[in-house]
């Protein structure tokens, strides 16, 4: 899975950082109407969530995930071939039905699914692997794209999902519904098993933190995504050439599995939540050191923004985890990430005019999200000796 979703997030969500600009050039329009393709893929996805989350709850992710496979696959190949805007637009939409059934949030439905309330650990494994997505994929699409040009790139990367990501997802187990079930009821020992609260809590607490929750999400999707997409031209604003400014970029990557790396070791003593809020803070304070002292800092603000990034994503599968509990984990995980996949939506265009306006100050609008994120994950009340 890790495997899987390595190839899955390279040739989907990291892609228009490095082809926007040859795709433009080559259909004779802008690099704002690529990432408004780029941003409808991520609406789509949005708004197919929640229906790939009930449908994992009822029939696991092995079937789920390799569909997946043959629509990035499809997607691929209507975007190497596309002639102008429409075209380009309906193979971004193949692609984000594929980003909705087959990224994160769906693997780690097919986890909690296996393990119930022991996924914390295979959440964050598949996320250590997962995470030199852009570090793998940022390179390879560039070298694609400068020796073959940017079809023959898609083409490459359809052929992967066939030969590569397709295989690898059939041989997931299957997993009975009985199963799931007694899955869902156990809670493994250990500090890595965090279960939710003995008593059910209150309808309205149970309701604010989906609402703080999702809050949450939305915005570290949003940043996550503005940064995937114009982090190289980001850095660049502020005087770095291209190839430092690439190098520098693919660092999130290993810092991002750096800080899984902690958060699957010394972090895992430590409630989902404290390490969320450490996590939420490091973007803030990044950009504003960046802000403040230029580009010498850029280096810094990377390894911060990817180890936040990188304990968030896991965040992402495990709080919902421990506040509500395995039952029904998939089609609640696809009502939380509904408004985040919105907020990740119009990061591509929304970030993208800031950059263009402001510069490297674009950052100021990031880390304020990220101290409202922090705020709000201040504001959710859990036992957290537990």
């Amino acid at each position: 899975m890790g495997a899987g979703q390595t190839l899955a997030w390279a040739s989907s969500y990291y892609l228009p950082a490095l082809l926007a600009q040859p795709i433009a050039t080559d259909l004779g329009t802008t690099t704002v109407t690529v990432f408004g393709a780029f941003s409808l893929a991520l609406l789509v996805s949005a708004l197919l969530g929640p229906r790939a989350g009930r449908t994992i709850d009822r029939h696991g992710g092995r079937i789920v995930l390799a569909a997946t496979n043959l629509l990035f696959a499809l997607g691929l190949v209507m975007l190497a071939t596309c002639t102008g805007t429409a075209t380009l637009y309906l193979a971004w939409a193949v692609i984000g039905i594929a980003m909705g059934s087959g990224l994160y949030d769906a693997a780690f439905s097919a986890l909690v699914r296996v393990y119930g309330q022991g996924a914390r650990g295979p959440i964050t494994g598949i996320t250590l692997i997962a995470g030199f997505a852009s570090t793998i994929g940022w390179p390879l699409t560039a070298w694609l794209e400068a020796s073959f040009g940017w079809r023959n790139a898609c083409l490459v990367w359809a052929a992967l999902h066939l030969l590569l990501g397709l295989p690898l997802n059939l041989v997931l187990p299957r997993v009975s519904k009985a199963l799931a079930t007694a899955a869902a009821a156990t809670v493994s020992a250990g500090p890595a098993a965090w279960a939710p609260a003995p008593a059910p809590a209150p309808a309205q607490d149970k309701l604010a933190s989906m609402v703080l929750l999702s809050v949450v999400f939305a915005i570290t999707w949003f940043t996550s995504t503005a940064m995937a997409a114009h982090l190289p031209a980001l850095l660049q604003t502020l005087g770095l050439p291209l190839a430092v400014a690439l190098s520098l970029a693919a660092l999130v990557g290993p810092a991002q599995v750096g800080a899984r790396l902690l958060e699957f070791g010394l972090l895992r003593k430590m409630h989902p939540l404290l390490s969320a809020r450490l996590a939420t803070a490091a973007h803030p304070v990044g950009a504003v050191l960046l802000i403040a002292l230029g580009a010498p800092l850029a280096l810094l603000f990377i390894l911060l923004h990817g180890a936040g990034n990188g304990i968030l994503t896991i965040a992402k599968g495990t709080l919902p985890l421990v506040v509500f509990g395995a039952h029904g984990y998939g089609a609640r995980q696809g009502l939380l990430m509904a408004p985040a996949r919105l907020a990740q939506a119009a990061a591509p265009l929304l970030f993208g005019m800031l950059v263009q306006r402001w510069g490297g100050d674009a950052l100021w609008f990031s880390a304020a999200l990220g101290v409202l994120a922090f705020g709000c994950l201040l504001a959710i009340k859990v036992d957290e000796r537990r």
